[in-house]
């Protein structure tokens, strides 16, 4: 099923009628911010992953990167979303909501222009590849640095910001790679080109800070999903030969969902597979954005106005095997350690460990 319809400016038209002026400053200079959304199929319909949340990202995005003001409110951007999924009929999709500068705009400055709002959806499934999932991928460490938060905004999702994945990911399958891991200027291990990244080592979870990334609305459900299964994240700098030694490293995004690392610079990870808590967290995303888990219905929102009042949740009875393993062992693994938890709310504490 091809897209159908694209929301531009406040009405639906044709696909082929959703066409930019060649002068558009947008296209030149990369002044513009989007979103990754996805819609999945679930028990109660088509529903939304954390739609208001990418729609409020969207518009945090647009102001760091200058606007002013928008025409348009979070409210009317999350119907135009919903909007548009029933339009083209989709009980998948991948939904692009992007703000961008037009009608000037050539003298460098937002100022200079007027934003516009268009929301594309079309069909995506695996983007690293159908056997992903059970297989893990290829990565290796890219040669292009993470941008420092001083020369590019790096928690606005900013369509200029993007060259620098692009760069990396490019250089990464020219080499046989599946993806590329960027460190940061500082050397230390930052993200993936589309996602964000984990480490497992000796059961314990380790998560790069939150300086140099983008805080990812995926990497956020992880957490909350950790602490769901009973496992501390812990929010540390990571360096890359940190990652060989690891027992599993795994990345999450919207389009990539939770996927492990097999290899990374020719270095086996792990098994060599995908590993037994990359696997607990990617039964435990899919039940959530499948409309089977507790949170689902705080997190989805339905395309046709369904609601997820009185339904039971698959995942609710589903054992949660981290709550043994990570209360269990934690205390004695690390005995007088000082870490930073990440919390589910996504804010970092300092603590102890009880001795």
């Amino acid at each position: 099923m091809e897209t159908k319809a694209i929301w531009l400016n406040g009405k639906l038209v044709a696909k082929a009628d959703a066409t930019l002026n060649f002068l558009t400053p947008a296209l030149h200079y990369g002044i513009a911010v989007f979103e990754g959304i996805r819609c999945y199929a679930t028990p109660r319909g088509p529903c939304v992953f954390r739609l208001r949340d990418h729609i409020e990202r969207l518009f945090d995005s647009a102001r760091v990167l200058g606007f002013r003001e928008l025409p348009y409110t979070v409210d009317q951007i999350v119907d135009a979303c919903l909007e548009t999924v029933r339009a083209n009929g989709f009980e998948e999709c991948y939904i692009r909501p992007l703000i961008w500068l037009a009608e000037g705009g050539w003298n460098l400055t937002v100022d200079g222009g007027k934003p516009y709002f268009g929301i594309a959806v079309w069909e995506w499934k695996q983007y690293l590849g159908a056997e992903a999932a059970d297989n893990g991928v290829r990565a290796n460490i890219s040669t292009f640095t993470r941008h420092h938060p001083n020369v590019m905004m790096t928690k606005a999702k900013v369509s200029g910001n993007y060259p620098n994945s692009v760069l990396a990911k490019t250089e990464s399958l020219r080499l046989g790679f599946d993806e590329a891991i960027m460190l940061d200027a500082q050397g230390m291990v930052a993200e993936c080109t589309g996602e964000n990244i984990f480490v497992v080592r000796k059961g314990r979870i380790y998560t790069p800070p939150d300086g140099t990334i983008l805080e990812g609305l995926t990497r956020d459900a992880i957490l909350r999903l950790g602490e769901d299964l009973g496992y501390e994240v812990v929010a540390k700098p990571i360096s890359r030969d940190q990652l060989y030694i690891a027992d599993e490293v795994f990345v999450c995004g919207t389009a990539a969902e939770v996927i492990g690392l097999r290899e990374i610079d020719f270095r086996t990870i792990g098994s060599g597979k995908t590993g037994p808590i990359t696997r607990e967290f990617q039964a435990a995303y899919t039940a959530l954005v499948r409309g089977k888990h507790p949170r689902s219905e705080e997190w989805l929102s339905p395309v046709n106005g369904q609601s997820f009042q009185d339904e039971v949740p698959d995942f609710a009875d589903a054992p949660k095997k981290g709550h043994s393993r990570g209360a269990d062992t934690a205390a004695s693994r690390h005995r007088g350690e000082t870490v930073e938890v990440v919390s589910a709310r996504g804010l970092a504490t300092t603590k102890p460990e009880r001795s």
